[in-house]
């Protein structure tokens, strides 16, 4: 189950990422600006901030079945639509739809880890399914970069969606809850139980209200703290074939080839970070220490992006980037088993919402970061201010989760809920 959520995720990356594998070639046609393609590749979060919070809401209501296969559906059409796009306007109101259907995978990836995992095993499984969005970034560029050159951009794009609606029909042929799953053993569900798996929909009553978590001091700190990692990670989803190909002057060949090593430490950091998270709950650690001890040391090594405008060559700078993609992704395991940590144990689920919530807010940052970032490289004609700005949010990020963010607990074992 855990391996389908991390294909879905994997497509969901490669389709947004496509774009910036895209468009060096792209623009040949639409002739956009640098200030104007930072915000076409960063369009799609507008919508995808907006919609996080309704369909992790609808995900707790209708269930990750229905809703993941409906929101792959939707942003893999919108994907292939791509090739309608004829100028900035067309382009960015098609990513705007995109962002819409691509809400819906975290919510949804996340009620599967609530429904499928004990606690103690929360963190790797979101550290894989997590990974899957390393993985979509480390396959968009040799992938998207052979179907340009094979099929040309257009054909990209028609290709990279067709891909999510294969993923869909397998989806709704083996998913289901792990009590109505024909393929578990008793000894399996019972195992899961006994860890805490939400195994079921709950009827009962709900312990804590679905308004309550705009008030909760931890639900904010984990938002606050993860748009800081998305700020520093959407650098590597949007503008780094760019950097490569404009800055480090490489060929299409060698963006194919050596673009692919920081993405292939960054998918190592997820496993290793979701590991050592729960290691430290097994060997009876407080998840609340397990997660912060792993999130604050991912997030200072990943500040090592603002060094790299200084190497003096581009070997250099791929090594400082792959230890910053690294770390954050160590980080990231940990940031996205939060919301199933916290969530109520009876009533009722509220994992996909409180993932939804997270995702809105720090996803506002995948709106600011790419702009920024274009900003500064037009105006300086260099990236290096923009790859500074990363690594300060990155700390700042470690200041959220060290004081905002309390205790990792389920929301109903604490009446004294903290709020803002």
């Amino acid at each position: 189950m855990i391996g389908l959520a991390f294909l879905a995720i994997a497509i969901n990356y490669i389709d947004r990422a496509n774009l910036s594998v895209a468009l060096p070639y792209l623009d040949k046609e639409l002739h956009l600006d640098p200030a104007l393609a930072g915000v076409a590749l960063g369009a799609f979060f507008w919508t995808y901030s907006l919609f996080q919070i309704p369909l992790g809401w609808l995900v707790d209501r209708i269930g990750a079945r229905t809703m993941f296969a409906a929101a792959v559906v939707w942003w893999s059409v919108f994907t292939a639509a791509t090739v309608l796009a004829r100028g900035f306007g067309s382009l960015f109101g098609l990513r705007l739809m995109l962002g819409i259907g691509e809400a819906g995978a975290f919510p949804a990836a996340t009620r599967v880890v609530e429904e499928w995992f004990p606690r103690s095993e929360r963190a790797i499984a979101s550290g894989i399914y997590d990974s899957g969005a390393r993985g979509g970034t480390l396959l968009a560029i040799p992938l998207v970069t052979a179907l340009i050159a094979g099929l040309g951009w257009r054909g990209s794009f028609l290709v990279t969606g067709a891909i999510g609606l294969v993923w869909v029909a397998v989806w709704l042929w083996v998913y289901r809850v792990p009590r109505r799953n024909r393929w578990v053993t008793p000894e399996e569900l019972a195992y899961i139980e006994a860890g805490g798996a939400r195994t079921e929909e709950s009827r009962a009553e709900p312990t804590v209200r679905w308004r309550d978590l705009f008030r909760n001091r931890t639900v904010w700190g984990m938002a606050l703290g993860f748009g800081c990692q998305s700020y520093v990670i959407y650098f590597f989803i949007t503008w780094f074939p760019t950097y490569l190909v404009a800055e480090r002057h490489f060929t299409l060949l060698q963006l194919g080839i050596w673009g692919t090593l920081p993405g292939l430490v960054a998918f190592g950091g997820n496993f290793l970070g979701g590991w050592a998270s729960d290691a430290l709950v097994q060997r009876g650690r407080s998840v609340t220490f397990a997660r912060k001890t792993c999130i604050v040391a991912g997030m200072l090594g990943s500040a090592l992006i603002g060094l790299v405008g200084l190497a003096p060559n581009a070997a250099l700078a791929l090594v400082l980037l792959s230890i910053s993609f690294g770390s954050v992704t160590f980080a990231t395991s940990s940031i996205v088993a939060l919301p199933a940590d916290i969530a109520p144990t009876s009533g009722p689920s509220l994992a996909g919402s409180i993932q939804g919530f997270q995702n809105g807010i720090a996803n506002l940052a995948g709106i600011a970061s790419p702009a920024i970032i274009g900003g500064l490289y037009g105006a300086t004609g260099s990236f290096g201010w923009g790859l500074v700005s990363a690594a300060l949010v990155a700390l700042v990020g470690c200041v959220v989760y060290l004081v905002v963010v309390e205790r990792i607990e389920p929301m109903d074992h604490r009446k004294d809920t903290a709020t803002a």
